[in-house]
């Protein structure tokens, strides 16, 4: 009797156990039944540590946390900004002189967030070429993009180090670390958290020159970017991408190593052929995303009025029509909405 007795004691407690945890099953978010509403983003380049924070939340699944589904279109011919305004990518990644130009022609979008809290280029030269200022880039063969703000810019800092501002400007058609191995130029613009990095892993010992050193006023590039239709017409979805984002990128700021494994897991494969890069270009970004003790992506006014005056005044900002413009709303550039 007392044999039975247990048995049913026990097959009761199993009941009350199963109903307790079917229970607080039941009270816990149902991601994976949780109809999430789709979003997009357009890359403006390979995966890099510049986008880290996104990988990290993607993998971390708090995207879906806050019932967005996030799809990335990878980097094109067709640039992030013309598929933002023309609504066939919700999000894209910008930088502060492509936002600029583009509501300039009459194609506005908006920044929505700051990836890097400062400008992190540089004007490079080889090591081995002896040059150690700015001002003997004169003369010199300029290796660039083909942007129409870069030669105000160099112009500008060599003659704020002492020079005429006189060089020879060529468009590359391969990466500015190639360009400068090869000698096809003097000096390159480039990246300090990935192609300087790059450079040096390559054997190729630069000498740099910071753009912030040399009276060029602070900038963001990159930035995360939407158009003012979607600001408005899906802004409580733009919040949760952006609750999301910014755990991501807050998490990679103190999480560097980690980080820098989610980003090359969850890339496709062979996109980093030398994985170390990763490490070391994570490492130099990760306290970059922003300021000590602020919060990751909020955009500062001055960088929105400073930069864009610079490149308005130098006459490197056009109209539809190819005139260069005189004035713009430089309020309507950029946005911190989406952090509230």
């Amino acid at each position: 009797m007392n044999k039975y007795k247990g048995v049913v004691l026990f097959a009761v407690f199993l009941v009350i156990l199963t109903l307790a945890l079917t229970r607080f099953l039941n009270t816990q978010p149902q991601l994976h039944n949780r109809e999430l509403v789709p979003i997009s983003l357009a890359l403006d380049w390979t995966p890099n540590t510049n986008h880290t924070g996104i990988y990290v939340a993607l993998s971390k699944k708090w995207y879906e946390e806050e019932g967005v589904e996030l799809s990335l279109f990878p980097y094109g011919s067709v640039s992030p900004d013309v598929l933002v305004y023309a609504d066939s990518a919700d999000l894209g990644i910008s930088s502060a002189e492509s936002v600029t130009a583009s509501a300039a022609v009459g194609a506005p979008v908006v920044s929505i967030a700051a990836i890097l809290a400062h400008n992190t280029s540089a004007l490079a030269v080889r090591k081995d070429s002896g040059i150690t200022h700015p001002s003997e880039l004169d003369g010199k063969i300029y290796g660039g993009y083909g942007a129409s703000f870069e030669e105000p810019v160099i112009r500008t800092i060599i003659q704020n180090d002492g020079g005429k501002g006189e060089f020879k400007n060529v468009t590359l058609n391969v990466d500015a670390p190639e360009a400068l191995m090869s000698k096809r130029v003097d000096f390159a613009w480039i990246f300090l958290g990935w192609q300087g990095i790059q450079a040096k892993r390559e054997g190729l010992p630069l000498t740099t020159f910071a753009i912030g050193d040399y009276g060029i006023p602070d900038y963001y590039t990159p930035v995360l970017i939407t158009s003012r239709a979607t600001l408005e017409n899906k802004k409580d979805t733009l919040k949760k991408f952006m609750r999301a984002t910014a755990r991501g990128y807050e998490y990679a700021r103190t999480h560097p190593k980690e980080s820098a494994e989610i980003l090359i897991n969850e890339a496709q494969q062979g996109t980093f052929p030398d994985p170390g890069l990763v490490f070391e270009s994570q490492e130099y970004l990760s306290p970059r995303y922003a300021n000590s003790r602020k919060q990751w992506g909020i955009q500062e006014k001055s960088a929105w009025q400073n930069y864009p005056s610079f490149m308005i005044e130098n006459g490197s900002i056009f109209d539809a029509s190819g005139k260069p413009i005189s004035e713009l709303d430089f309020d309507a550039l950029y946005t911190n909405e989406l952090f509230n």
